[in-house]
């Protein structure tokens, strides 16, 4: 069915006149969501990671995504005439050599100019000015040949009030505006979903997780446009956007909103503009460059937020905790498949006051399957659980006081005394980035070794960040804080973390036909002592949920390792056990007991 639909597209492609076309996995706003009516790549290619972009010319067909989905990849290509290009691996070109080696001399290149950030579309215009070509940005190829393809639903919005958001709308449209004048900006287009929900306080329902409306907005110093379908806002959510000053204009009106601009200074973060969209900016506005403000304005979370965010977690806790219980009571008495597992952990999460819904697609994963870290089950493709080895869930919640991210590996069985030791040095490494102390000035990419380092004195690795930000009822990745270590450019997560951040800490390992194992808790950034030395900072651990001692080496852990764990299942069992049963709490009891006692190490 796959290569069907390349062929078609190849063919659309030679009456268009292309020589290659670039199908990328984002949506009009370069969205961390992408509904599927944008889910070209994966309809072309068959491959369905949420990252990953299809090229394809007369002659040739690749699909470059990342290491955590090397796996996934590889298994979901078998048999297409689609080549896995494996991005960072040796002798793999970047999508920009491929197409400066083989676009021809005076060609074409095409694209959905709407799906391609402007930073990715700059790049491009070098590539074909260098070979005497031509971009041809205006041509959705896809949604030609896609059949059934699904509707771009309007969003069912409403506001997230000041008692969880902890800032009004009318605050927030005034910091932007004196960021903006500072600047020297007399206009402001903002096209990334997070920055729009945050700054208006809005977000819509939703069944997938992804509680961001679809729009665009224009700011100037007296006045907000809003780009939205708004069939689905009530009487209420349109009179809240006349109060806030907000006019509400079509979804699509954006373009010519845009072209139809003169002189102005706009402001405007081109990685998270479309390539559309900027390209309609006449040139007598100058444009001045820079990340849209309200990205660091929304990531340093405020104490309301952080008060909420405790809240929301300990409910999370609980759905997680009595869920791990029933999984081990249940693995090897009842057939039990991946998707099986992820709906009753569903059941947990919507037995909690406030939950909206899943904050992502559940990865529900066992065994092998675990060692593709973004591993997705379906009722058409999975595995059953048997009582043997590991079982790895990352989920998380969305509800109205914040967001939750958080992964557990949990023993279903026996597991070998190499399973052991790998879940013990990732365990080491969640646990003592949560402890890290450090210095106001520090990034992500300081602490990292804090994650890894127990792992690389073993020769092992993982191919993913360490941790990333983590939006407020919004997206569950949220720059500009983030912890790898190593700078990813386009990533744009490596700034100074500061009081008030929120981000995941989820080291991980994946031994590929084996097992894979990540033990995720989200952290929130505090500034601690101050003294001659400088400011120092250091996190506070939200997410509470046990720890499989089952899989714990305690040969393998340093002392202060111990601790750690203890403690930290110490402040588990304390604030979870006062919503357990009898049952749940005598099991709870066991499962978060202190170790160590005794024990002596060889240090």
């Amino acid at each position: 069915m796959a290569n069907e639909r390349l062929e078609k597209l190849r063919a659309l492609m030679e009456e268009n006149g292309m020589d290659a076309y670039y199908v990328p996995s984002s949506d009009f706003h370069d969205s961390e969501y992408v509904e599927d009516f944008f889910r070209c790549r994966a309809y072309v290619s068959g491959f369905t990671g949420s990252a990953g972009t299809l090229v394809v010319t007369k002659d040739f067909a690749g699909v470059w995504t990342d290491g955590r989905y090397f796996v996934q990849a590889k298994k979901q290509l078998a048999g297409q005439d689609v080549e896995l290009m494996k991005m960072g691996e040796e002798g793999v070109p970047t999508i920009d050599k491929f197409l400066a080696d083989n676009l021809p001399e005076g060609g074409v290149l095409g694209m959905d100019g709407r799906v391609v950030n402007t930073g990715i579309g700059r790049g491009f215009e070098k590539i074909v000015a260098d070979k005497n070509a031509k971009l041809a940005i205006r041509k959705d190829l896809v949604g030609e040949i896609w059949e059934a393809r699904p509707e771009l639903e309007a969003p069912t919005v409403w506001v997230l009030e000041e008692q969880f958001a902890g800032e009004s709308t009318e605050s927030k449209i005034a910091r932007l505006r004196a960021e903006m004048e500072e600047k020297g900006a007399t206009m402001h287009i903002v096209s990334t979903l997070d920055d729009i929900a945050w700054l208006l306080n809005i977000r819509k329902e939703t069944t997938d997780g992804n509680v961001l409306p679809t729009a665009h907005v224009m700011v100037t110093k007296d006045t907000l446009r809003l780009f939205i379908d708004n069939k689905n806002c009530s009487d209420a959510v349109m009179t809240y956007f006349a109060a806030n000053g907000v006019t509400v204009e079509e979804y699509d009106k954006i373009y010519e909103a845009v072209a139809e601009v003169r002189n102005e200074k706009i402001l405007l973060e081109p990685d998270k503009v479309n390539f559309a969209l900027y390209s309609s900016v006449d040139a007598s506005n100058t444009v001045i460059e820079a990340m849209n403000p309200t990205s660091m304005m929304k990531a340093v979370k405020n104490p309301v937020e952080v008060e909420n965010l405790r809240k929301c977690h300990i409910k999370d806790g609980v759905a997680l905790t009595k869920f791990i219980y029933w999984i081990k009571q249940n693995v090897g008495k009842i057939e039990l498949t991946e998707t099986e597992a992820a709906e009753k952990l569903e059941e947990f999460r919507k037995a909690q006051e406030g939950y909206l819904g899943p904050s992502f697609d559940t990865i529900s994963a066992y065994g092998a399957n675990a060692a593709m870290c973004h591993y997705h089950a379906t009722k058409e493709e999975e595995s059953k659980i048997e009582a043997n080895g590991f079982y790895l869930v990352d989920s998380g919640g969305q509800y109205y006081d914040g967001t939750t991210d958080v992964t557990r590996t949990i023993v279903v069985g026996p597991a070998t005394d190499e399973m052991k030791k790998h879940f013990t040095w990732v365990m080491m490494g969640t646990l003592r980035l949560a402890n890290a102390k450090f210095l106001l000035g520090c990034r992500g990419m300081n602490l990292d070794y804090q994650a890894r380092g127990a792992l690389w004195q073993q020769g092992l690795d993982f191919n993913h960040g360490t941790g990333h930000g983590v939006g407020f009822v919004s997206s569950v990745h949220e720059r500009p804080n983030g912890i790898r270590w190593k700078i990813v450019p386009e990533r744009m997560d490596s700034c100074i973390l500061d009081e008030g951040m929120f981000q995941s800490d989820e080291p991980g390992l994946y031994i590929e036909g084996s097992h894979g194992i990540r033990t995720e808790n989200l952290l929130i950034c505090h500034r601690a002592e101050k003294n001659m030395y400088g400011q120092f900072m250091n996190f506070e651990t939200l997410t509470f949920a046990p720890i499989d001692l089952d899989a714990v080496d305690i040969s393998v852990m340093e002392p202060s390792d111990v601790r750690m764990l203890n403690a930290y299942h110490k402040e588990v069992y304390e604030k979870l056990s006062p919503y357990m049963t009898e049952e749940e709490n005598e099991w709870l009891k066991e499962a978060t007991r202190e170790i160590g006692g005794g024990y002596t190490w060889t240090i």
